[in-house]
């Protein structure tokens, strides 16, 4: 698997019009390279280590003489460092017929999510006299593209978390209307709860967030920052899991509720924005891919963006309007973003990502809404449909 996946590396690099990609790692700097390359990232990893594989010809591994097996899995030809001279010599032997070549890093940090090399060893690198360019479009080839099956277990996932929507808000009326205790900490607790009853597994808790607190795009609730839910509170809620098995893929949706009888029109107002920004972002790029066009990820954010802006409340949109999802909730792939980086990635097929705009309201009161989409055959369609129209009123 790992001969084959050099392999396909090098043909990708043949498409790309590039000489070589150059993997590097220092202390576990990389987990990108070790996933990309099929390797372990167990055991001492203390040493730098390099791992060049051309558009043409075979790859080569160059590991320290103190961890000499680190690379030995690859199965390719290794060379043996002791000194920082004989590494950057037996370097400047790798890269001697290259002249452009692909490196895990985004120039001037423009999409972080990539940014694994160092400036000073892509300097070592140019210092060689090799044009070094970013591998963000190569790692979302081999990194954010899902086989057919991950997209799967994501829709699987996807359709569970929306019932835990359903089912919490459920259980925060069930609360309300018996006056019960019920809070942004024991509502987080039922969901995760339920994803347990339901054989999910999610890297970070839930984010339940009352008035002001919905304000905070990333609050979290805990035992000490907890607020009571109550009648005439606006509720946001914030989930994502996956299937337990290790190349699952997360499902990751916001709902909006209100503890009450009747939305208050002005969240109901600042809601329908937010929501026909979402729904302009999914209409663009459903109508792109269906027509063969490419559309990149910034793109798609000011799109949704716009609508936001037109409607007077730019500086309230705090955040991207969405991001890649993968194996972790927030994949290596094109996000939907032209305010916190400019993400030129183009949205390809075999991936998944989130669209989720949001006005924020310091002080007083947020509304989010999320939803995925996933592309796949030259379709782009959303996971979990339909997505909300209006925030959930929980009382009759």
């Amino acid at each position: 698997m790992r001969r084959q996946r050099l392999e396909e590396i090098a043909r990708a690099l043949g498409d790309a019009g590039l000489d070589g990609w150059l993997f590097y790692d220092f202390r576990l700097s990389d987990p990108l390279a070790y996933r990309i390359l099929g390797l372990s990232s167990a055991g001492i990893s203390t040493r730098r280590w390099f791992c060049y594989v051309p558009a043409r010809g075979p790859a080569r591994a160059l590991v320290s003489a103190v961890e000499a097996e680190r690379l030995s899995e690859l199965g390719i030809e290794t060379t043996v460092y002791r000194s920082a001279d004989g590494m950057l010599a037996a370097l400047g032997d790798f890269l001697s017929r290259a002249q452009r070549i692909a490196m895990n890093y985004s120039p001037r940090g423009a999409i972080p999510y990539v940014a694994r090399v160092d400036a000073g060893t892509v300097e070592m690198i140019r210092a060689l006299g090799v044009e070094v360019v970013s591998a963000a479009d190569l790692i979302q080839r081999f990194e954010a593209q899902l086989e057919p099956a991950q997209l799967e277990s994501h829709r699987r996932a996807a359709a569970i978390v929306r019932r835990v929507v359903d089912e919490t808000f459920a259980e925060i009326a069930r609360a309300i209307e018996s006056n019960a205790p019920v809070s942004e900490y024991s509502a987080q607790q039922f969901v995760l709860s339920r994803f347990a009853a339901q054989r999910l597994i999610a890297e970070d808790p839930p984010i339940v967030a009352v008035n002001a607190n919905a304000a905070r795009p990333h609050f979290e609730p805990s035992p000490t920052a907890d607020t009571p839910i109550r009648r005439g509170d606006l509720v946001l809620l914030d989930l994502w899991a996956k299937e337990p098995q290790a190349d699952a893929i997360y499902a990751d949706l916001t709902w909006m509720a209100y503890a009450g009888e009747r939305v208050p029109e002005e969240c109901a107002r600042v809601f329908a924005i937010v929501a026909a920004a979402r729904d302009a972002a999914v209409d663009f790029i459903g109508a792109r891919v269906a027509g063969g066009e490419p559309v990149r990820g910034e793109e798609a954010d000011r799109v949704a963006r716009g609508v936001v802006e037109r409607a007077g409340f730019a500086e309230q949109f705090v955040h991207r309007t969405g991001h890649s999802i993968g194996r972790e909730v927030h994949g290596a792939g094109a996000n939907l973003d032209s305010l916190e980086t400019h993400d030129h990635r183009a949205l390809i097929d075999r991936t998944c990502f989130s669209v989720e705009p949001g006005i924020y309201l310091p002080g007083r009161f947020g509304v989010r809404s999320e939803l995925d989409m996933t592309i796949e055959n030259g379709r782009a369609e959303v996971s979990a449909a339909p997505a909300q129209r209006e925030i959930v009123a929980l009382l009759k």
